[in-house]
C-alpha cells in the first residue's frame, strides 16, 4: 500500500459523501481533532510513571474517540441525517463522571491558575487549548452547515476533562499549581458552596 494517492494534489480531499477543497470549513474542523489526537498521545508519553496509569488508560481512551469525533464531522453535508454516528450522549456523560472523580481529589480552586507546574499537567493544559480552538472551528462550521451535534457536546466537555486531568497530574507529581496572582479570589465562594 502506498502512503501518496496523489488524489490531493489538486488541493481536494474526500469526505464521507463527496469532495471538497482541502481548506473546507468541515476538514479544517476534523483536522483540528486530529491535532489534538497528537498532543494528547505527547500527554500519554508523559505518563510513563505507573503513577499515572488511570491518566492514562483516560488518554487512551480518549485517543479512539476523538477518532470518533473525527469520523462524525467527515460527512458531508448531504449525507447529514443519514449517517451512522458514533459519538454518544453516554461518551459525553462519561468524561463528566471523569471530571468529578478527579475534582474530588484536586484541591479547591480560589484564583485562576497558570497553565503548567509537572511535565504532565503542562502537556494536558497543552490539549485543553488545543481543544478549545478545535471546538471553535466546530462551532464554525455548524453556523454553515449540520453536524452530529454530540461531537461539539463532547469536545466542549473534553476542554474541562483536560483541565481538571492537568490539576490532577499535578497532585499525583505533588506539585502545586501556581496561581495566576492578579486574579481575584474568584472561585473562592463558588467553591465553598459546593461543598456546604
Amino acid at each position: 500500500m502506498n502512503l501518496y494517492t496523489r488524489t490531493g494534489d489538486e488541493g481536494m480531499t474526500s469526505l464521507k459523501g463527496g469532495r471538497v477543497p482541502k481548506d473546507h470549513l468541515r476538514v479544517e474542523a476534523y483536522g483540528q481533532l486530529d491535532e489534538l489526537n497528537a498532543f494528547v498521545g505527547s500527554a500519554i508519553a508523559c505518563c510513563a510513571d505507573g503513577s499515572y496509569g488511570l491518566l492514562r488508560e483516560q488518554l487512551l481512551e480518549i485517543q479512539h474517540e476523538l477518532f470518533d469525533c473525527g469520523s462524525d464531522l467527515a460527512f458531508a453535508e448531504n449525507k447529514q441525517g443519514k449517517a451512522e454516528y458514533k459519538v454518544t450522549a453516554d461518551m459525553v456523560q462519561r468524561l463528566e463522571r471523569w471530571i468529578d472523580e478527579h475534582e474530588r481529589v484536586n484541591p479547591a480552586l480560589q484564583r485562576f491558575i497558570l497553565p503548567g507546574g509537572s511535565p504532565t499537567a503542562a502537556a494536558l493544559h497543552v490539549c485543553r487549548t488545543v481543544c478549545r480552538r478545535a471546538e471553535r472551528h466546530i462551532v464554525k462550521l455548524a453556523h454553515e452547515e449540520s453536524i452530529h451535534d454530540q461531537a461539539l457536546h463532547y469536545v466542549n466537555r473534553l476542554s474541562d476533562y483536560f483541565f481538571a486531568a492537568a490539576r490532577r497530574a499535578n497532585v499525583i507529581a505533588v506539585v502545586s499549581d501556581v496561581e495566576y496572582t492578579r486574579s481575584a479570589n474568584v472561585f473562592g465562594r463558588k467553591v465553598k458552596e459546593q461543598h456546604d
